[in-house]
């Protein structure tokens, strides 16, 4: 009975927790509430956009357009959230939506768009899978699969940072490029459709979208498929379902061909100086530093005012170690833009590099405030230890330890080593065993990846008389990383015969050389 009570429980949970959709109008389980999703579309929006990026800010008019447009089909969604709608600084075709309404395009979509009804059509399409809740039934399916809300280790299409996001900021990249199930994306798109109309847009043009789409994807153009395809799968299947769905719709309504293509002039204008950037960066990616800073120099005669352009150049010199000349790029990125997170981290490494504790301490934390990564908690961890804050130092390794990254793995070790004195228990394991000849030893082993000496057991048992007695026990030289030990039979024999009640437990250790 006891077993059955948990799942009793989640079923009268369900029960209870029934709903109507606002944009399909069908029955549905609601395990996440309204308020709870607005909550993680608010505290995952910065992160996201960090992850990708960052806002693009160069030419502000244009996310306020993007947002005017955004809020006009908002105004007649079924469903009324706090909606809100960025331009996000990435040359990778890609928009995503958030639970509660929180809606990102990116840079290298809109170049790809003829008009204001194309553009109308990848929101209305984002706004659906706010509204019908998409992003929420992905969640609540994790619930019910593994009783937890994990939708981790997924990283964003087109970002370079998000295997480098920890704690909570590592859900959005989940939650942005988990990929839809078809029946999301023919919701998006018949509900988009119908919103589009409703707004004054020509519906006509998620057709013609779709069909681009489906060319694109089916020429297995790269940058297409690791941005928008990879969450929103086009098919022929779903262009004809739009073509069906277009005879509800009277046939009229704004293209905005002249207004969009004056909107993203500065985009058109720069494409360039981007092209240039993200050859840098792959440059960079494969140590070719000199084509990196000059791919990135060249970015900045066409546009001077892009602040990755100089962040790029500050990697360059940083990776030639050449800290002074790098401190000054970052100096210049964050000028131009001081909403992003990877200038106040590198120029915290620099500073650090430098020998300028106090300021590195500053920069890594407000790097952290924008987007929590490894590298910053790492960093700070290592600034924590030199100063001798051992448990603010475990603290910091711990955070960047969540991380696959290779500053999360380093992170790691260094709060194993720190931990390990203070906790031994969790790392080595000691027990009382019988060896072939049926004597009583002690078997220690180290399930830490360092070699531990200095290892003390303590042993607890109950003699004839019912008096409780201790002996301390001590596991002589080095114990190597993912090996064990018997304890040598003469210092164990007298305990045999309090084999039934004895407690074994290790009460210190340290690593080897520390």
């Amino acid at each position: 009975m006891r077993r059955l009570l948990p799942l009793y429980i989640l079923f009268l949970s369900l029960l209870t927790a029934c709903g109507i959709n606002p944009v399909t109008g069908e029955r549905e389980f609601n395990l996440i509430s309204e308020q709870k999703e607005i909550s993680i579309g608010k505290e995952q929006y910065i992160a996201t956009q960090q992850m990708q990026g960052g806002k693009y800010i160069v030419d502000r008019e244009l996310t306020l357009y993007v947002n005017n447009v955004g809020q006009r089909l908002a105004a007649v969604s079924d469903r009324p959230l706090p909606y809100e709608f960025v331009v996000v600084n990435n040359s990778v075709p890609n928009a995503w939506a958030l639970p509660g309404g929180k809606i990102a395009v990116n840079r290298g979509l809109l170049l790809e768009l003829e008009n204001e009804a194309e553009l109308a059509a990848v929101l209305s399409h984002e706004i659906i899978h706010a509204a019908a809740r998409h992003g929420a039934k992905s969640i609540e399916k994790g619930i019910l699969l593994q009783g937890a809300v994990l939708v981790t280790g997924i990283a964003a299409g087109g970002s370079d940072y998000s295997q480098l996001a920890v704690g909570g900021a590592s859900i959005a990249a989940g939650l942005i490029s988990q990929k839809h199930s078809r029946d999301a994306e023919r919701e998006a798109d018949f509900f988009g459709m119908k919103y589009m109309a409703r707004a004054g847009y020509d519906p006509r043009a998620a057709v013609t979208l779709q069909e681009k789409f489906v060319r694109l994807a089916e020429n297995h153009n790269q940058s297409w498929l690791s941005g928008l395809f990879a969450s929103h799968p086009p098919s022929r299947e779903r262009v004809q379902a739009n073509k069906e769905t277009i005879r509800q719709f009277p046939l009229k309504g704004d293209l905005g061909i002249e207004q969009y293509q004056q909107k993203i002039a500065h985009l058109k204008k720069t494409k360039e100086a981007y092209k240039a950037y993200d050859d840098g960066k792959k440059a960079f990616q494969k140590k070719n530093y000199s084509a990196a800073n000059t791919l990135a120099a060249s970015a900045l005669k066409i546009e001077p005012r892009e602040a990755q352009f100089y962040g790029l150049q500050g990697d360059v010199y940083f990776a030639r170690k050449k800290f002074t000349k790098a401190l000054t790029l970052y100096n210049q990125a964050i000028q131009h833009n001081n909403r992003f997170f990877r200038f106040y981290m590198q120029r915290g490494l620099a500073k650090k590099e430098l020998g300028n504790a106090t300021g590195a301490e500053n920069d890594l934390k407000i790097s952290l405030e924008l987007l929590p990564t490894a590298i910053a908690y790492n960093a700070l961890g290592e600034a924590s230890l030199a100063k001798g804050q051992r448990l603010e130092a475990k603290s910091y390794f711990k955070a960047a330890a969540s991380s696959g990254s290779a500053s999360g793995k380093q992170a790691a070790e260094a709060f194993i080593k720190l931990d390990l004195p203070d906790n031994p228990r969790n790392y080595i394991q000691a027990a009382a065993v019988l060896d072939q000849e049926k004597r009583l030893r002690i078997r220690v082993e180290n399930g830490s990846p360092f070699p531990v000496s200095g290892i003390n057991i303590l042993v607890r048992y109950t003699d004839e008389t019912k008096k409780t007695e201790r002996v301390s026990l001590a596991l002589a030289g080095t114990l190597q990383a993912g090996h064990h030990s018997l304890l040598p039979a003469g210092t164990t024999a007298f305990l045999k015969k309090y084999r039934d009640n004895l407690q074994v437990k290790v009460i210190s250790a340290r690593v080897s050389g520390n």
